[in-house]
């Protein structure tokens, strides 16, 4: 991002998006953080805090909550996206106007587009165009965390080497450390299939199968990311990194991750539909379990942990069958 002190925009009040705001304002520039609710962008205003996402973090004054987008995005030259993987084609079809030729563009969004199979950055190329310099975000973070200022490390990809130092440095401090990668399919991948195994983690746990059977899903699960991620390009070390294996411990294995409380839920019975409810925030895996089935199928890559997850949340197989699946699979080399 750049070095003068022009604004910054947050799109999505989300816990993601009011953590990150956080961390921006620590450079002591204007920091417009958006969202569509009224009622929820009122009560921000009204109590500098994000009850509803981020209780009991106050938000400093050069944090600014809007639902004007245009206003927002005045003068504003770096914009963060901080939506669900669903939102984002519109969130960008909707920015794409409203923003200068030379505004940086860069996103925490993660997840494959359920509708095309298409990365975060090919949307935001089809979107914004080939020229805009654009970075993801990306790696083992709880929104929670980053907003009580502990210690925590993310990855910045962009084909743009230059711009992605920028946003680490704007982005780091002592508290928070951010590293630079120029592989953004790479980091784009691991933030979208981890979702899905965290949710197979939990159903794991919450059948009471131990930790024998969490590391041996985390292992082999990484070995599924990895087989995604290089078929379409990525490269296999970025999965040995905060965007892959870091990110896959953390949600597989805490459960402030919302996909591991799923797969909990989902193993004492309960309805995807009341454990999403009980939950009460987007879970990100329930889609991605989808569209990482279909992108790993069009790819031909082998899959069965995704699979088996994706049958549970589709096909109503029960968790338990979905394991012994798993565990009655032909014998092979690993």
């Amino acid at each position: 991002m750049s070095a003068h002190k022009s604004p910054i925009a947050v799109l999505g009040a989300g816990s993601w998006g009011t953590a990150l705001a956080l961390q921006l304002a620590k450079t002591n520039r204007q920091i417009w953080l958006w969202g569509r609710n009224k009622e929820q962008i009122a009560s921000i205003k009204d109590h500098q805090i994000n009850l509803l996402y981020l209780p009991g973090i106050e938000l400093p004054e050069n944090v600014r909550p809007e639902t004007d987008l245009a206003k927002c995005l005045n003068g504003a030259n770096d914009v963060l996206i901080c939506v669900p993987s669903y939102a984002l084609r519109e969130t960008l079809t909707t920015v794409e106007p409203l923003i200068d030729q030379d505004t940086r563009v860069c996103w925490a969004t993660k997840g494959f587009e359920l509708s095309t199979g298409q990365l975060p950055h090919q949307i935001a190329s089809e979107i914004l165009g080939d020229q805009r310099l654009v970075a993801v975000l990306s790696g083992p973070t709880f929104a929670m965390e980053v907003g009580k200022g502990l210690p925590t490390a993310i990855a910045v990809a962009a084909s743009n080497k230059r711009y992605a130092e920028e946003i680490a440095t704007l982005l780091s401090n002592n508290n928070f450390r951010a590293y630079t990668s120029g592989d953004m399919i790479g980091v784009e991948v691991g933030g979208a299939v981890k979702n899905v195994l965290a949710i197979a983690a939990g159903v794991s746990d919450g059948l009471g199968f131990g930790a024998n059977s969490r590391i041996a899903l985390i292992t082999r699960g990484l070995a599924e990311m990895t087989r995604l991620g290089v078929a379409i390009g990525a490269q296999p070390e970025t999965f040995m990194g905060l965007s892959g294996i870091g990110d896959l411990v953390l949600t597989c294995t805490d459960d402030q991750s919302r996909n591991r409380r799923l797969g909990l839920l989902l193993a004492t019975g309960k309805s995807i539909e009341s454990a999403q409810l009980e939950i009460g925030q987007v879970v990100e895996g329930v889609r991605a379990a989808k569209a990482v089935k279909e992108v790993a199928t069009r790819h031909k890559v082998v899959m069965p942990i995704c699979f088996e997850s994706y049958r549970i949340l589709y096909k109503n197989i029960p968790p338990n069958e979905a394991v012994y699946t798993l565990m009655g699979r032909t014998l092979k080399p690993e």
